[in-house]
C-alpha cells in the first residue's frame, strides 16, 4: 500500500487545504504502515515542490507542463492519470475543493473507479481502510470501504484533519513531465470560480467570531462586530442571520455555507444545530456564549460561558482591549 496526496496550489501559492490533505494522507499512510508521497501540478512548480519536501514524505512529484499553468479539467485529468500510472499509488487523496470536484470524478472514471468524496475521518480495521463521510447534513455517519482493486480515490473535507500535525522531514523531489496533447485540452481557462461574491474567504481566517439568532435584532450586531474588531477576527454567522439579510450569505458557516477550521472560533448566541456544527467542528479551540446551558453548542465547545451575550460580549471586548492597549 502506498498513498499519494494531491497538493492544490493557485498562482504559485499553496491552498490552505494543501496541508490538510497532506495531513490526512500522512495519517492514513501511518495507520496502514505505508509510504506517502505528494504531487503538485502547474508550470514552474519546482520551488513549491522543494517547500513540500520539508515535510515527512518519501517523494514530492513536481508535475510540470506549460498546459498546467492555468487549471483546466482536461489537462489536470490527463496529467494525473499519467502520474498515477507511472508512480503506482494505491490510494490517492485530494482536498474537497471546487477544483477537485470538477476533475477528480473523471480521473477516477478513467481507472474505472469511484471517487469517495468529502471524508471526515478514517480508521483501519483488519488492515483495511475504513473512511467516514456524513449524510443528511451531518445527521448520520457512514462507514465506507473500498471494494475495488487499487488505485482508489478519496477527497477529505476542509477542517477534518489538522495541518499543524505534519512532521518535518526531508523528501526527494522528482520532476514528472506528463505527455499532454494540446489538441486534447478542449477547455480554455477563464476567470476562476469565486466561492464568495465579496471575496470573503472564512476558511483562511485564524480567528472567527460567529453570531446566531441569539443576537435578536440586526441593530445588535454592533456588539459582536466590536468584539471581532478587538480580536482582529473575521465576522461570521449561522444560517438564520444570513437568511434574514443581516449579514451577507458569504459569511455563513455551516453545511450550506463555508467550512472553517480557525485557531479560535467564538460562537455567540448560536444554539448549535447540526447544520452549523458540520461547518466549524474542525476549529482548534471553540468558545461558546449562550444563555441556555443545554444548548448543543456546549457539547463541542472547549470553553463555555452560560450567560446573557449582551452582558458577556461587551465585558469580554473591554478586557481584550485593555490587554492589547
Amino acid at each position: 500500500m502506498s498513498v499519494l496526496a494531491i497538493l492544490e496550489q493557485r498562482n504559485g501559492a499553496w491552498s490552505r487545504m494543501a496541508w490538510e490533505t497532506l495531513a490526512a494522507a500522512r495519517q492514513m499512510a501511518r495507520d496502514l504502515n505505508a509510504p506517502v508521497s505528494a504531487a503538485v501540478l502547474g508550470e514552474g512548480v519546482a520551488g513549491l515542490a522543494q517547500k513540500a519536501a520539508g515535510r515527512d514524505l518519501e517523494t514530492v512529484w513536481a508535475v510540470d507542463h506549460p498546459l498546467l499553468k492555468q487549471y483546466t479539467p482536461d489537462a489536470y485529468t490527463a496529467a494525473l492519470e499519467a502520474l498515477i500510472r507511472h508512480a503506482g499509488p494505491e490510494l490517492v487523496v485530494f482536498p474537497h475543493t471546487y477544483q477537485v470536484r470538477d476533475y477528480a470524478p473523471r480521473l477516477a472514471a478513467r481507472f474505472r473507479r469511484a471517487l469517495l468524496s468529502d471524508a471526515v475521518s478514517h480508521r483501519v480495521e483488519d488492515g483495511k481502510l475504513v473512511l467516514v463521510r456524513q449524510l443528511f447534513q451531518g445527521k448520520l455517519n457512514a462507514d465506507v470501504r473500498f471494494a475495488t482493486e487499487p488505485p482508489n480515490f478519496v477527497s477529505v473535507q476542509a477542517g477534518a484533519y489538522r495541518a499543524d500535525e505534519i512532521e518535518q522531514g526531508k523528501a526527494r523531489v522528482e520532476t514528472f513531465t506528463p505527455p499532454l496533447d494540446p489538441a486534447a485540452v478542449r477547455t480554455r481557462p477563464s476567470e476562476p470560480f469565486r466561492e464568495t461574491q465579496a471575496g470573503v474567504d472564512l476558511s483562511s481566517a485564524s480567528i472567527i467570531v460567529s453570531v446566531g439568532r441569539g443576537i435578536k435584532e440586526k441593530e445588535n450586531l454592533a456588539i459582536v462586530e466590536k468584539l471581532a474588531e478587538a480580536l482582529g477576527a473575521e465576522l461570521a454567522a449561522s444560517r438564520p442571520i444570513c437568511d434574514n439579510g443581516w449579514l451577507p450569505m458569504e459569511r455563513q458557516v455551516g453545511s450550506s455555507g463555508q467550512t472553517v477550521a480557525p485557531k479560535l472560533y467564538l460562537a455567540i448566541g448560536i444554539s448549535g444545530a447540526i447544520q452549523h456544527l458540520v461547518g466549524m467542528k474542525g476549529s482548534r479551540t471553540i468558545v461558546a456564549i449562550n444563555k441556555d446551558a443545554g444548548a448543543p453548542i456546549f457539547e463541542v465547545a472547549d470553553y463555555g460561558i452560560v450567560g446573557d451575550l449582551f452582558e458577556v460580549v461587551p465585558a469580554l471586548t473591554e478586557e481584550i482591549r485593555k490587554i492589547k492597549a
